[in-house]
Formats: C-alpha cells, structure tokens, sequence
C-alpha cells in the first residue's frame, strides 16, 4: 500500500529519492528507470510526430502527501516551474488533517460536433433528426464494438440552431458519446464521420465539420477538501508585504488570518476576469503538470478549462474558497477532465506508462480525480503565498538557481550564489555572474 508521506524526501541524493518513492509506493525500483532515462527514444519519437528530429526533457517532480478519497498516493508532475512541486506537497499535507481531498467524476461522455449547413429550412430539419435520432445512435453504437464490449458508446443526440454567427443561421448535431477509459477524441471524430452522410440525407443539408469538442462539460471531475483553521498557522521571519514591518523578527500568521486572506483572494478571482486568469493559470500549474506526466493533452485540458470558466458569459474563478461553521477552510474544485489511460502517448511513452502505474490508476476516472485534488492544492498553495509573505519569497528561492545555473555556476557554487542573491533580494543574472567572477 502505497504511502505518499516522505519526510524529507528533497534532502536526499536523486538515486536515493528514486529508491525512497519506489519503496513508498511498494513499487519494484526497475519501474522508474524511464524516469531516468526519459523513456523516449528518437526512434519512438519519429512515430509519435513528423519531421522529429530529436527529443526535449523536462524534470518530473513527485507530489507527496496526497490523499484521494481514502487512498495515499504518489503524483508525478511534470513542469519547469518552480515551486509547484513543494507548494502542492505542502497544501496536501494540510489538508490530509481534513481527510484529504474527496473527489468525483461524471461519466466520461465526450461530445462530438456535426455543423449542418445549406438546410431550407432549419426547424424543420432539426426536428427530422430527433425523429431519425434511435436509429442515428444505433448506428454511431455499432462503429467501435470493442469500445461498446467495455460500457462505452452511443449516449444521445441534441440538435441545436446557431442563429447568429457571420454566415448565418446553422444547426449543429451533438453526438454524446461514453469513451470509457480512453480520452476519446478518434473515437468520437470516427462516430461523427460515419454518422454524416446519414444526416444529410436525413435533412438534405451539407455536413461541413464533424470533430470531438474540448468543451467536455458532460465530462466533469470535482473535488473538495476542508482544511483545519490551526493547520493553517505559521511563523515567518523578515519583511512581510502585508504590512511592511516585522523585517528580521519572527511574525506569527493566526489561522483565522490565512483562512480569511485565502478568501479574500479567491473573491477578487471571481469577481475580475484579470485576476481569475493568473488565478486559473495557478490551478493548472498542477493540473499540466500531472496531464503531462501521465501522457495525455494538456493543450485539449487547458481549452476545456478556460471555457468552463466562462461558461456563465463571464470569466470567473474555477475554484471556490470559503469557511464551514467551525471555521475551517473550505476548498472546491470543478472541471472538465477528458484524460485517459488508454490509447495514445499514454500507451506510447515508457515515462508516461510509469507515472501511471506508479499512481495505481485503474480507470481514466481515477486518474481525473487525483489531478482535479493536485490542481486544487496548488491553487491553495498559490492563495496562501499571495495572502502572506507574498509570492515572490518561496518562488524565487528556487528561481535564484536557476539564474545562477544560466549565469554559469558550477555544481558546486550553485546554492552560494543562489542564496546570496535571495539574500540580497536581488535575482538577476547580470548579479549572479558579479558574484561568480567574487568567487572566482
């Protein structure tokens, strides 16, 4: 059974971390050797893309503390950014002594889109296709007998009539589709390739394009968590932004103060559209990071969730913040989450095959519930940073080694140089290479 609680863990040499996560998640240490080597061979890569002519890495962190609905589990997290991987760690640590995160998903139903155009006469046509509508989803439910054999298939069929766009009135034919375990997009486009020619000649209109949607918004993953209002206390030393005093004396942040500092950040996130796109930007820190890990496409989840959040004719916040009645905080979640275990990159790439395996993930269901609770955390990690010492602190902490990589630093001067420039609030190349040449 796995157990996602390692003290420590970022102290210890890389092959040391490697043989610790292994051990943690009772997991043979063979397993993680493609996230070693990358996974990827050219020769694969060749198959995967056109015109491939070499492969890209980046690092693949482990999401510690998490718990999913009852079970522990390890995440691996894919990104350049730093301090995602300490802050969601961080905010699921708290928010184990609430539970964890409870999570769920609707059923994973994609929705194919069918644009009918050069109809006579478009209410007409669109009660034509209801009529023809058991038939139609008899047919699309025959396409993918494998599919069908596993739960999957044919849903429904809606019928709308776009009045107003720059060519006029059109209808568009929904397909609703059950994808099972797989993300869904060739199985949905195939159903909609068949199902076209009916169509027309069910209405005598021009099927035009017939293609999977991103906006899965049948396809939702939610998660809640509650965080107790002492987990939340913390003491700092040095300046502290919301007041601007305290440098170089310990402050002690109350509970009640971050809990209502969270808030009050979550509510200018969706009361202003500027504020609710950094803010969203933050939830799918976490979000990608696990997408991409595990294989699937991140640039489909990112347009599904940025729709969602306008779906009201508004761009708002995702995420929810407030306080229950004994005073904690509460946290929810809610997106679509059109990933899969099956078909794909996922089943490709060596690295992505591990990341799932390492999660113990069974279905694609699974698997959106635990990055829907990794968005969460990291949302709450941003908040909590934002609402205290101010983001800057932790982030540029790790970015300082960076800088003093580019700046040219060895293995060996790289954590002088960085802290140096932490300590001088100063992170900037042009000042790491003046402290290299000091050193030098």
């Amino acid at each position: 059974m796995t157990n996602s609680r390692i003290s420590g863990l970022y102290n210890l040499p890389l092959d040391e971390r490697r043989t610790k996560v292994a051990d943690s998640a009772d997991f043979p240490p063979e397993g993680l050797t493609p996230f070693t080597t990358g996974g990827l061979s050219p020769e694969a890569a060749d198959h995967m893309i056109e015109n491939a002519i070499g492969l890209y890495s980046l690092p693949l962190g482990i999401g510690l503390n998490f718990q999913v609905n009852g079970r522990d589990v390890l995440v691996p997290m894919t990104l350049e950014e730093p301090s995602v991987v300490a802050g969601a760690s961080f905010m699921a640590k708290l928010a184990r002594a609430g539970g964890g995160f409870q999570a769920t998903t609707s059923a994973p139903e994609m929705i194919g889109q069918m644009q009918l155009l050069d109809v006579d006469d478009i209410p007409s046509a669109r009660l034509k296709i209801y009529e023809h509508k058991s038939e139609l989803l008899a047919e699309a439910d025959a396409i993918d007998p494998v599919l069908k054999k596993f739960g999957g298939g044919a849903r429904d069929l809606e019928v709308r009539i776009i009045e107003d766009s720059p060519i006029g009135a059109f209808l568009v034919v929904h397909l609703i589709y059950d994808v099972r375990d797989a993300m869904g997009a060739n199985a949905v486009n195939t159903a909609c390739e068949r199902l076209a020619p009916r169509i027309e000649a069910i209405t005598g209109g021009r099927v035009h394009l017939r293609i999977l949607s991103n906006l899965a918004d049948r396809r939702i993953a939610r998660v809640r968590c509650v965080i107790p209002v002492k987990e939340l206390a913390f003491e700092t030393v040095g300046l502290v932004p919301a007041t601007g005093d305290h440098e170089g004396r310990p402050y002690v942040y109350t509970g009640e103060r971050v809990r209502d500092g969270i808030i009050e950040a979550y509510a200018f996130a969706a009361s202003d559209p500027y504020r609710a796109a950094t803010h969203n930007k933050g939830i799918m820190n976490g979000v990608d990071a696990v997408v991409i890990a595990t294989g699937n496409d991140w640039r489909a989840i990112e347009a599904g969730a940025h729709a969602y959040a306008a779906r009201s004719g508004r761009y708002t916040s995702l995420s929810t913040w407030g306080r229950d009645a004994d005073g904690n905080l509460v946290g929810t979640l809610e997106m679509p989450m059109a990933v899969g275990i099956v078909g794909g990159a996922t089943k490709v790439h060596p690295a992505a095959q591990a990341a799932v395996k390492l999660m113990g993930v069974k279905t694609a269901s699974e698997l959106a519930e635990i990055i829907v609770s990794v968005g969460l955390a990291q949302n709450m990690a941003a908040l909590r940073a934002l609402a205290t010492e101010g983001i800057q602190r932790g982030h540029m902490t790790l970015h300082a080694r960076q800088v003093a990589i580019a700046a040219g630093a060895s293995r060996e001067l790289v954590e002088k140089v960085a802290a140096q420039m932490v300590a001088e609030k100063v992170v900037r190349i042009d000042r790491a290479e003046e402290i290299l040449k000091g050193m030098k």
